[in-house]
């Protein structure tokens, strides 16, 4: 099964001349098949961010309990929020990233879920956008930017509640605390 007609596909990379994506093994994905990897137009935002910044993402699902969504979501069931340490802040202000659109045709879903697609061939971008005022991307895609003092203990707090959630780069709030 290959990409959805229609289907946006997207690399996001602090590297503005990426001209050819090679497959590369994944060692996250349990995998030793080399692919490369690419996701969704509706889950790309969660990488609205310089590679090393700690985020946590969280939505409502049909799941989702009314009490979780007024406590994080404030009340709102279509809100997403992205939420980033207070210390990691000027390197999201100062961020520049590129936005890689792939062409869809050999990519697959690998957790569509999730947003994920993969190729096993190598491919060339069909374009490239540079982000640079990521806090206004946000807003425009109506996500919520959220800073906290203290990400660890608000992400133990979404975790153990009924929200969906994602996190990423998690383990690099150790770095600045």
């Amino acid at each position: 099964m290959v990409a959805a007609a229609g289907q946006v596909l997207w690399h996001v990379s602090e590297n503005p001349g990426i001209s050819r994506f090679e497959p590369r093994e994944n060692p996250a994905a349990h995998s030793q098949e080399s692919l490369v990897w690419a996701i969704d137009d509706a889950h790309v935002p969660a990488y609205w961010f310089p590679r090393d910044v700690p985020r946590g993402t969280w939505w409502a699902t049909e799941q989702t309990t009314d009490d979780d969504v007024d406590r994080f979501l404030g009340g709102d069931r279509a809100l997403r929020v992205h939420a980033i340490q207070r210390e990691w802040l000027d390197e999201f202000r100062s961020g520049r990233i590129y936005a890689y659109r792939f062409p869809t045709e050999t990519f697959e879903p690998y957790d569509a879920t999730a947003g994920y697609y993969v190729s096993s061939v190598a491919i060339e971008p069909a374009e490239v956008i540079e982000l640079t005022d990521l806090e206004r991307l946000h807003a425009e895609r109506g996500i919520e930017l959220r800073v906290v003092d203290d990400l660890a203990a608000v992400w133990d707090n979404v975790i153990a509640s009924t929200v969906d959630f994602s996190g990423i780069r998690l383990r690099n709030l150790d770095r600045r605390t």
